[in-house]
């Protein structure tokens, strides 16, 4: 099986960009019997405007009808980061004939969804969805988990459209408000992991006492005496500093890989020792401190490269690679260098992806992570 075409662009003009990628894309042969193609597109936020025309344009040229992408305020292809100027990166891949549906954007009913798939599988359920999503919908968290519970594996790949304004996305048309993307039986070949970004600091502590999303204590003990003693002596003398650094880690119930949700500390009340985090939380439940760490995260990047590496067979025809904005220039430095790691560990493939308000793997939104999706 051969790669899937792809390119990759960026200039100080969207139109510029725009006709640099077509060129490879464009007059392809047809695909051979038994196949049919999708197209994956991410842009950066200077180009919302122009979804539709892009959108319009890909399809034009290369004469491939279903598309599905998101736009971010970066962007990445096979080694390289683009951000904020106006840039395009998109994939065409070839699957087989009827395995896979894209789904236009639900926003809180999944009936005309259900429609959908009863439509084309039956009483089946598709293998796994890759799928994006609008960070301002409330529900779009919920709708993750219905999602994921409409697959045979439960799983979800993904991320949140991230940009200055409308975060939008594309499923066969431009869209915004829910969740969209395509789903995939299983005779499309998948791999995926997911990395994370931040390392635990401290032990697992129990939440003792809380209010909705306020800590108030850890072990029966005041909350932010705790989060002194976890995060030393050097950081609790300077609680200012905190910010950007420390994170709340929620283990995931069940994981075998010992997953965790990372959450934002979004308050401290050094009056009344007390913390709040960005989730809600119960008594009884886990956490433990987490801190943002380069080191750390390069370790658990080349620990899961090192994973999918060992399950392939060979170089993967292509893929998809979804980061949060925490990530990449942002932590791994200003030389594509999360990008580079990919590349070596796994080869010079076509890759493609986005920076996200959010990334989503298996029924769940993480934050700080980096969920790579591999066709093999």
């Amino acid at each position: 099986m051969h790669s899937f075409p792809y390119a990759h662009a960026a200039a100080d003009d969207w139109r510029e960009a725009l006709a640099q990628i077509m060129e490879p894309l464009a007059d392809l042969p047809a695909p051979e019997p038994g196949l049919s193609r999708l197209g994956f597109v991410y842009a950066t936020d200077p180009l919302t405007p122009h979804l539709d025309e892009v959108l319009r344009s890909l399809r034009d040229a290369s004469g491939v009808t279903h598309w599905v992408g998101a736009v971010g305020i970066g962007i990445c292809a096979t080694g390289i980061e683009t951000y904020e100027q106006p840039a395009i990166a998109a994939m065409i891949a070839e699957l087989p004939d009827d395995s896979f549906r894209v789904f236009t954007s639900v926003t809180d009913d999944l009936a005309e969804y259900d429609a959908l798939q009863e439509a084309w599988l039956g009483n089946a359920e598709p293998f796994l969805g890759l799928v994006h999503g609008d960070p301002s919908n409330s529900e779009t968290e919920s709708l993750i988990e219905q999602l994921a519970a409409r697959t045979a594996t439960g799983f979800l790949v993904g991320g949140l459209a991230s940009a200055h304004g409308d975060a939008r996305t594309i499923a066969d048309g431009v869209t915004s408000g829910g969740v969209s993307g395509v789903m995939l039986t299983e005779a499309v070949g998948i791999q995926t992991n997911l990395s994370q970004g931040c390392s635990p600091i401290g032990p697992h502590r129990v939440i003792t006492e809380s209010q909705r999303n306020i800590l108030v204590a850890l072990d029966g003990r005041p909350a932010l005496d705790v989060f002194k003693e976890d995060v030393g002596e050097e950081l609790a003398a300077d609680l200012a500093r905190v910010g950007g650094i420390i994170f709340a880690g929620l283990p995931i119930q069940g994981s075998d890989t010992g997953d965790y949700l990372v959450r934002n500390l979004v308050g401290i009340d050094t009056t009344q020792n007390l913390i709040a985090i960005g989730d809600l939380v119960e008594e009884g439940q886990e956490l433990m401190f987490c801190r943002r760490d380069e080191a750390a995260a390069r370790e658990d990047l080349a620990r899961m490269l090192a994973h999918l590496r060992s399950r392939l067979k060979g170089l993967p025809r292509g893929g998809v690679y979804v980061s949060c904005l925490g990530r990449g220039a942002n932590l791994f430095g200003d030389e594509s260098e999360e990008l580079a790691l990919i590349r070596d560990q796994l080869g010079d493939f076509p890759l493609i992806g986005f920076y996200a308000n959010g990334e989503i793997f298996r029924d769940r939104l993480y934050g700080y992570t980096g969920v790579l999706i591999l066709f093999t």
